[in-house]
């Protein structure tokens, strides 16, 4: 059994009486699409900030690739391979498609921001961008400002952006958050390929996504997490459907 991609080893983070992560220890595995679900105030949002960089936990750790990368910023998390999207869209809305990939491309590079003008004359640069907008199906797109794009346009963006730091695993928090049943279906689609590319920690609310698109589904309820197992085995949980799932399941 290869070791894990990402993995955290008994995360802990209080806010004052509060345990938002209660020795939280998860992994993703090479190939898998790994689902964190739970009801709102579980501490899913909180996990994913201690694992992406962005809070650091009072206790635990966060490995990539085997590597301890806890105390790294957000910044060199993302270039030691963590592709990370949003709840909440964090593109230049002002920027075009391909300059918002741009960017993602320059961050990568290790390029400073301020010459990103220049570097979109760069064939290097514009190449790797245009790439990942194909694969994402944002080709057509690539001269419109984002602030134009649909709601799922702007989370396939996001996708674009993450795959341009040609990431060691993904980590996507709500990525279906506004999208209709037309958009969560094509996304969907999309992210079960890209497994293949990279294994992706996916935090939803979107059960039919989540029963659809994982192998393995762990479940967070006041900070701790209750259950592991596959799809199956989370839906016939008696703790899980009491705590979370209810009829959903």
């Amino acid at each position: 059994m290869s070791d894990p991609v990402l993995s955290t080893l008994n995360l802990n983070k209080s806010f004052g009486a509060l345990k938002a992560t209660d020795d939280v220890s998860i992994d993703l595995k090479s190939g898998e699409i790994h689902a964190i679900i739970g009801p709102n105030g579980a501490g899913k949002s909180t996990l994913i900030q201690q694992i992406c960089g962005g809070l650091q936990p009072d206790s635990g750790r966060v490995l990539l690739n085997g590597q301890d990368v806890s105390g790294q910023s957000t910044q060199a998390r993302a270039r030691a391979g963590m592709g990370r999207t949003f709840q909440i869209s964090q593109l230049c809305m002002e920027d075009t498609v391909l300059e918002n990939a741009v960017l993602g491309v320059m961050g990568a590079e290790h390029l400073a921001w301020r010459f990103w003008r220049p570097a979109l004359k760069r064939p290097s640069l514009r190449d790797r961008a245009e790439a990942a907008l194909e694969r994402v199906g944002l080709s057509d797109d690539r001269d419109t400002r984002c602030a134009n794009l649909s709601h799922g346009q702007r989370r396939q963006l996001e996708v674009a952006v993450a795959l341009t730091l040609s990431p060691k695993a993904f980590v996507m928090d709500e990525p279906m958050a506004g999208l209709g049943a037309e958009g969560s279906k094509r996304l969907t689609g999309f992210l079960d390929g890209l497994r293949q590319e990279a294994p992706i920690l996916l935090v939803e609310h979107d059960m039919d996504a989540v029963f659809a698109l994982a192998d393995r589904i762990s479940v967070l309820v006041y900070g701790k997490v209750i259950a592991t197992g596959t799809a199956d085995e989370i839906r016939t949980n008696r703790e899980v459907r009491d705590a979370y799932l209810g009829d959903e399941a």
